[in-house]
């Protein structure tokens, strides 16, 4: 693997990798265990066109316990509001000497052009692109679950929300059917594009239906900041037919396994009760994030 643009033709070997030798990673830095030298003397960059809290910092603590510098880049302050294009930015950071960039950018594709252009021996992470695909938090949600549930194999996962605008969901959906898994994807019919099914997915409109049928229940963001208005009357209405509260977790299996990839918006798509309840692996997601993006940037270093 010489690259991690998506998820997206990536086969169960591969993936199964990945989250094997996460699992060597776990804890790595933290309390009693050493952080490691696998990246000792290789220099990782952090190319955010976009806000971000947990990716961002999650890659950038992960390169640091693997012994790697560290890079920072943004947008503002940068001279980028000089005009200067995305392609040049990346092209003058790489004449700096550097080996990994992890990009994150609102165009879709945008990791894939960077691998065009960079030279052949600078590895490109993506870390979100537009509404495409956000592969390692995909591999953090399925690790997640692996870790919780034993298998992935046989499951049914419920992607519930906004799909439309979600590279999450697109990239969740790439690995989870890769590897066996049943996936449902369900919201209001202006959230759901109409090409989904082509995926290999289930489509379903009404969430209470759904919930009796999911092993995992994964909780998608609304994504205000990307959709037009009028996708859905109001907060309220979508809280009501789609929000995941202490009463629709009645209607689950006892041990569903609830996922949200953050931020999370509390008292719409999940109550503050179940965001914070014994069925919530919310946190552990995050936790989870830096063994598998350590994984990621191991593999990507290694590769010829």
């Amino acid at each position: 693997m010489k690259h991690l643009l998506g998820l997206e033709g990536m086969s169960a070997t591969a993936l199964t990798r990945l989250l094997d030798v996460a699992e060597t990673y776990k804890g790595v830095g933290v309390g009693d265990q050493p952080k490691r030298d696998d990246l000792k003397g290789k220099v990782v960059v952090n190319l955010f066109y976009e806000p971000s809290t947990r990716t961002r910092m999650s890659f950038g603590l992960a390169a640091r316990r693997l012994g790697a510098d560290v890079l920072d880049f943004s947008p503002s302050g940068s001279s980028t509001a000089k005009g200067e294009s995305f392609i040049d930015t990346a092209k003058n950071i790489e004449a700096m000497g550097i080996d990994i960039v992890v990009v994150r950018h609102s165009s879709p594709g945008a990791p894939h052009m960077l691998a065009k252009y960079l030279h052949p021996h600078v590895r490109v992470i993506n870390a979100g692109d537009g509404a495409h695909e956000h592969p390692t938090q995909a591999l953090l949600d399925i690790f997640t679950i692996r870790q919780r549930l034993q298998r992935i194999d046989g499951l049914t996962v419920g992607l519930i929300g906004d799909i439309m605008h979600s590279r999450v969901a697109r990239s969740n959906i790439h690995g989870l059917t890769t590897l066996g898994a049943k996936v449902i994807v369900c919201g209001p019919t202006t959230l759901v594009p109409s090409e989904v099914e082509r995926w290999g997915v289930e489509v379903a409109h009404r969430l209470d239906d759904v919930l009796p049928r999911c092993d995992v229940l994964n909780l998608l963001r609304v994504q205000f900041e990307r959709q037009r208005s009028g996708l859905f009357p109001s907060i309220r209405e979508y809280r009501l037919l789609f929000g995941v509260d202490s009463d629709r977790m009645r209607k689950t299996k006892p041990n569903v396994l609830i996922l949200a990839p953050g931020p999370i918006n509390r008292g719409v798509e999940i109550s503050p009760e179940v965001a914070d309840g014994p069925r919530s692996a919310i946190l552990d997601q995050v936790t989870n994030g830096l063994a598998v993006r350590m994984a990621v940037l191991s593999e990507l270093s290694t590769s010829t």
